[in-house]
């Protein structure tokens, strides 16, 4: 990605910055960054123990849950196609529920990525690939990058896989116009939102990734060719007409959901980025990933992904118990908590900013852009 070949340099001497870390552990203000920083080594390095025992998957949950989704989906998709002989408005009550539902087919796919679903790597494969196709994902191509995703999030100089495009402030600011512009665009909530998923699922997903090995890249083909025969036989069946109006509309609003999903849970005003030299991996879940507190039907409907800290701090809890690890956990009793009202704060969250360590908007930028001083570009290597 363009931004991995931007990196700055600042003229701040060691003094300085250790002035300004002893600070932050006296600041009067109770911020998510001084609870953070109350926890000490041993709490840190033991956070992950204490999350372990939920660990283990549940087969029953398991299938479950595949029940309470699959039948679902399936029963209000045939129900939208039965309201378009009346009205699409009126098929777009079932839709938006199905839409809902979708997200939760991806919610057991991620979860088979992390092969938390079920005891064996076999059937979370299968599984997955299977859900993969319902929801437009190859299952080892996702899965690869999103491993990236958790072994990197919140790490500024690991930036690019799995990840949505975050610039610092300075990075924007010694930026070229173009690449200014190009970002500006990519940033705007009707290109991520909108055309987002259109290139994500439609586009990215069916190609494989440069260097994918010979396994990752057959099943991606699979993913393709099933995707393809299932909504050929749905267009013999239907007509392609209804297939595009019915799965045409839950696509586009499921694809933009779960991209909302993963933007608000990690982009909120005082997320967590470091420099490699001081990025932590447990600081990363539990500072840059934040608990969307949702009404318990949306809950539902996007399988917990809400404790998202819980799940970056360890990707083996199966999605049915993160609620559980969460509340029986006491130092994440104090992590970040977004709800869908102050989610929205986010849409303006465009940058980063490394001096005052959190999300800033672009109008804010330019107050900022006085302040600072020039910075060097170190050369592309």
């Amino acid at each position: 990605m363009v931004y991995d070949k931007y990196h700055t340099m600042y003229m701040i001497h060691a003094t300085y910055k250790s002035i300004i870390f002893r600070v932050s552990f006296t600041l009067a203000h109770i911020t998510r960054k001084e609870i953070s920083n109350k926890m000490n080594l041993q709490n840190t390095k033991t956070l992950r123990k204490q999350v372990a025992p939920f660990e283990k998957t549940t087969t029953m949950k398991s299938i479950w849950q595949i029940i309470n989704t699959i039948v679902p989906f399936i029963t209000l998709w045939y129900l939208a196609y039965i309201c378009l002989s009346v009205s699409y408005w009126l098929a777009l009550v079932p839709i938006v529920l199905a839409a809902g539902f979708l997200v939760r087919v991806f919610i057991i796919f991620h979860d088979c990525t992390h092969h938390s679903f079920f005891k064996s790597r076999r059937v979370n494969r299968i599984v997955g690939t299977a859900m993969g196709v319902l929801t437009l994902f190859p299952f080892d191509q996702w899965g690869h990058e999103h491993s990236i995703h958790h072994a990197t999030s919140g790490n500024l100089d690991k930036r690019g896989t799995g990840d949505i495009w975050t610039l610092t402030v300075d990075e924007y600011l010694a930026a070229p116009l173009r690449l200014r512009l190009t970002y500006r665009f990519y940033r705007n909530p009707l290109v991520m939102f909108g055309l987002g998923p259109i290139y994500v699922f439609l586009l990215k997903n069916r190609f494989n990734r440069k260097g994918a090995r010979r396994k990752e890249r057959l099943n991606t083909y699979l993913t393709n060719v099933l995707f393809v025969a299932l909504m050929g036989i749905l267009c013999w069946t239907v007509g392609w007409q209804s297939v595009i109006l019915v799965q045409g509309s839950i696509f586009l609003l499921s694809g933009s959901l779960g991209i909302w999903l993963f933007y608000v849970q990690h982009t909120f005003e005082d997320s967590y980025f470091e420099e490699n030299s001081e990025w932590e991996y447990v600081k990363a879940a539990v500072e840059g990933s934040s608990f969307y507190k949702l009404p318990k039907f949306i809950q539902f409907l996007t399988g917990n992904i809400g404790y998202h800290h819980v799940h970056h701090l360890s990707p083996r809890v199966p999605n049915y118990k993160l609620e559980e690890a969460h509340n029986n956990t006491t130092p994440l009793q104090s992590v970040p908590t977004i709800t869908l009202a102050t989610s929205l704060k986010s849409l303006r969250f465009r940058l980063w900013d490394e001096k005052t360590k959190n999300f800033v908007s672009f109008k804010d930028v330019k107050a900022l852009a006085k302040k600072r001083v020039p910075v060097q570009i170190k050369p592309e290597l």
